[in-house]
């Protein structure tokens, strides 16, 4: 849907009509939402990524619509690597260099440079192409954060063992950070929109499990603090600043 006057009213979007919305596939929960990301040096270029329908962008304020998704796989279709239909788990823009996407998707890590034009996958070097969760580095676009999961049917932390892997060179390489992260039995999931940033400096990044747990890093990552736990499902993390 889109507003035009603040919210005060909204209409369905020419997305939902789009010629590629044969090849959508929802899951059973239905079809999910990876996230809306607009550029912010032209409020007109706006990205939607759904699940499992792919990444589109617009460059009018959302009255067409364009998919970007080449070289994205999409190991569940015929066609591994189709216009659209790839199962975007979570977008992100960075703020410092709008021309650079990342995504988590049901079927590995990937970068774009070029506005969605084309991706690469960044995947090598992670236990695991599949998750749902990632959070950037807002003061560095190399700097990103993704949590691994076993495959689509157990969707939980890889061996039992609560990771988040961080790469400080755009998905070249990655590195596991786990202090203060449980190592054993820890068989949870973090889900699409339960992962966040803060604009501080250094970068704080946060996350909740399904299990209802809260950890905390102050320092982009190095080390994790539990700062609440026995919550319900943790379905949404997002950072606040504070008065």
């Amino acid at each position: 849907f889109v507003s035009r006057d603040a919210g005060g009213s909204w209409e369905p979007s020419p997305l939902n009509d789009h010629p590629t919305r044969a090849a959508w596939q929802p899951a059973g929960g239905g079809l999910a939402l990876g996230g809306i990301q607009h550029d912010p040096r032209d409020p007109r270029t706006v990205y939607c990524s759904l699940s499992a329908g792919g990444v589109y962008r617009s460059d009018d304020g959302g009255a067409t619509w364009t998919p970007v998704n080449r070289g994205v796989r999409c190991d569940f279709q015929p066609d591994r690597y189709p216009e659209a239909g790839q199962c975007v788990h979570k977008l992100r823009l960075h703020p410092a260099r709008p021309d650079r996407l990342y995504q988590q998707n049901h079927c590995g890590v990937y970068r774009s440079d070029d506005r969605g034009e084309s991706w690469v996958e960044i995947t090598d070097g992670l236990p695991s192409d599949f998750g749902y969760a990632l959070a950037l580095d807002p003061q560095d676009p190399d700097t990103l954060f993704v949590i691994p999961e076993e495959s689509s049917h157990m969707r939980a932390s890889v061996d039992g063992r609560l990771r988040v892997f961080r790469s400080v060179d755009a998905g070249a390489s990655w590195t596991a950070r786990t202090e203060g992260l449980p190592q054993r039995h820890a068989y949870v999931s973090v889900l699409r929109d339960a992962m966040d940033h803060d604009e501080l400096d250094p970068t704080g990044v946060y996350f909740g499990t399904s299990t209802g747990h809260l950890f905390a890093s102050r320092d982009r990552g190095d080390r994790w603090t539990q700062v609440a736990a026995f919550l319900p499902r943790v379905l949404c993390v997002t950072a606040a600043e504070g008065s």
